[in-house]
């Protein structure tokens, strides 16, 4: 039997993505009294189509419910099937070209929600993360990732280690940055089949992470700063290499 938790979400483009992608998921949806700006006739006007039950409440109880997170007068219930969530079995077994992101023990969820955001814009076919390693999908990280959080699969694995291996035996070229190596980013080898590894907010890769890529790069930086953000970094190295595939 599937497995069901509801989660509250917050923010128009979180909303307003849960509304137009899984919209017989959205269970309710609260609306700051006196907010009827053209947003959010848009979201009532999807939660209508869909039967959702819409309440408008007072500022002191919308900010109870978000937990005093930055909701822009919207918030909704979502409920979460666990037999609805991608396996890595079912992304592996696409035919032709695939792209992945691998988040290696990044937990701000801002910085997984930012993350989400590029591998959407990338068109990345999902983003991979360890399980007790990762703040998971989080309303924080729904709201920074402005969507993302619905079109991009994200899944946990117990083993990020062995999961590479796997990723290793279904043909998949694995690359990883780092600060410790002579390759840049823009001399990155590509293939049809590709996972971008990402390491942590200040310790990097892992060991046994860094041993199971097959090529390690760093981005060129020619300011005063030692690094990037680590979203910031995704989306450079996420179009990097799209751009190097589109012209393979």
């Amino acid at each position: 039997m599937a497995k069901n938790r509801n989660e509250l979400i917050y923010g128009i483009h979180a909303v307003e993505s849960a509304l137009e992608n899984r919209g017989e998921d959205v269970l309710q949806l609260w609306v700051l009294q006196g907010r009827n700006d053209q947003r959010v006739s848009k979201l009532l006007a999807l939660a209508h189509q869909y039967g959702v039950s819409v309440q408008a409440i007072s500022t002191d109880k919308m900010k109870k419910k978000s937990q005093d997170a930055s909701h822009q007068g919207v918030l909704a219930e979502l409920r979460v099937t666990q037999s609805k969530l991608t396996s890595l079995d079912d992304v592996l077994s696409k035919p032709g070209d695939l792209l992945l992101l691998i988040l290696d023990e990044i937990q701000d969820p801002h910085n997984v929600g930012a993350c989400l955001r590029s591998a959407d814009a990338a068109g990345v076919d999902a983003v991979i993360a360890p399980k007790n390693r990762t703040p998971g999908i989080t309303a924080v990280v729904r709201k920074v990732a402005c969507g993302a959080a619905e079109t991009v699969p994200f899944i946990t694995v117990t083993n990020l280690a062995r999961t590479l291996e796997q990723l290793h035996e279904h043909d998949v070229f694995i690359v990883g940055t780092a600060g410790e190596t002579d390759h840049s980013l823009y001399d990155v080898n590509v293939s049809r089949r590709m996972a971008l590894v990402m390491g942590a907010e200040e310790k990097g890769l892992r060991r046994l992470t860094r041993e199971n890529c097959d090529q390690l790069v760093y981005i060129p930086m020619r300011g005063s700063v030692e690094s990037l953000n680590v979203s910031v970094a995704t989306g450079i190295a996420l179009f990097e290499i799209r751009r190097k595939i589109a012209a393979a």
